[in-house]
């Protein structure tokens, strides 16, 4: 039948309109599981006895530092926390010298093995903080000293050559130590942890715990997390940082119960009960310090050693490095910051 141009044209016009046909989505095939039974063992939880095998052999870092005001007994806390005397040296001074005008940073490390286990322990001390009759920015010292230690790691990590382990000196850990006052925290408390939060996992302890009873110790806890959190300071463990439920569950009730740690400190031992225990010596009796009903010590001491301190230093390296390490390329327009190495190399070319 003929068509005159005007049906050709209506026709034509029809067809544009009507729609292709759409291709259906290529959906990826789902993974065959594998019966690991009919295929006989492979192996693949050896690994863990593999990385067990290389970390005795080259042990590892941890590098914590001690803030708080002198008299808090900082350095016999951490001396008891790795039952030797890897603080004494680095303890600040003696009664009879001055006080420092400003604030120190003393860093002293020692190998530490157990279990055929090595760490290397870097203890950093802040002798001089919070001593003066103004302490306005003293926390600035210790923020430097922190972002040097980013500073030197970013360095060796964009040499050409760089080493096969690069030394570690970052701070993984900060304990920060809350006078007993049982009233509310001091605003160089407060100014300090709302500066140093963002760079490194700040942990707030209560020092000297024994000075206060059970029930102001109860009330001054509660009251220090009332206004770290009225003023927006995150403590470690942060809450965005939680992995999962387990690790939400299991970090929301250290958050909202034991921190901060109501601790007391002692390298001295005493016979109780037929036992040989550290404590100190009261008028009272002996405050046992891994007795958790005189003292948090010995939740501290799981907490930061046995069951966090893994995560302590992935938390510096993911979370805290980063953020530097992201600042300071995008500072230097993408590119890394200059060190001898590619200096010398730069020269060489012109």
């Amino acid at each position: 039948m003929f068509k005159g141009p005007v049906e050709s044209k209506n026709e034509a016009a029809m067809s544009e309109l009507v729609p292709e046909p759409r291709q259906k989505p290529v959906v990826p095939m789902k993974p065959m599981g594998i019966n690991a039974n009919l295929l006989g063992y492979i192996g693949i939880d050896t690994i863990i006895e593999q990385m067990r095998k290389k970390t005795m052999k080259t042990g590892f870092d941890f590098n914590i530092m001690v803030v708080g005001q002198s008299g808090l007994g900082k350095s016999t806390l951490v001396n008891t926390l790795f039952k030797s005397q890897v603080s004494r040296k680095s303890s600040g001074w003696n009664r009879e010298e001055k006080i420092p005008k400003t604030v120190e940073i003393k860093a002293i490390g020692h190998v530490i093995e157990e279990g055929g286990v090595k760490m290397k322990l870097t203890v950093i001390d802040t002798p001089g903080f919070g001593d003066q009759i103004n302490n306005e920015n003293c926390w600035e010292p210790i923020e430097k000293y922190i972002n040097e230690q980013y500073e030197k790691f970013l360095k060796e990590e964009v040499n050409i050559a760089r080493k096969k382990r690069i030394p570690d000196t970052r701070v993984h850990c900060c304990l920060y130590f809350i006078s007993p006052t049982g009233h509310s925290l001091r605003p160089l408390d407060l100014e300090f942890m709302k500066h140093l939060s963002k760079v490194v996992n700040i942990i707030p302890v209560i020092a000297k715990a024994d000075t206060m009873t059970l029930e102001e110790k109860i009330e001054f806890k509660q009251r220090v997390r009332k206004e770290l959190e009225v003023n927006g300071i995150e403590f470690y463990p942060q809450k965005e940082f939680d992995e999962d439920l387990e690790d939400k569950t299991e970090n929301d009730k250290i958050r909202q119960e034991s921190m901060p740690f109501a601790v007391v400190g002692s390298d001295k031992e005493y016979q109780v009960n037929g036992k040989r225990v550290l404590g100190r010596k009261t008028p009272w009796g002996i405050i046992e310090v891994e007795n958790l009903t005189h003292c948090e010590f010995a939740l501290l001491r799981d907490f930061v050693i046995r069951t966090h301190l893994q995560d302590l230093k992935e938390v510096t390296h993911n979370i805290h490095y980063e953020t530097y390490r992201a600042k300071r390329l995008n500072d230097n327009g993408g590119l890394p910051p200059m060190t001898a190495e590619t200096e010398e190399n730069h020269e060489s070319n012109l």
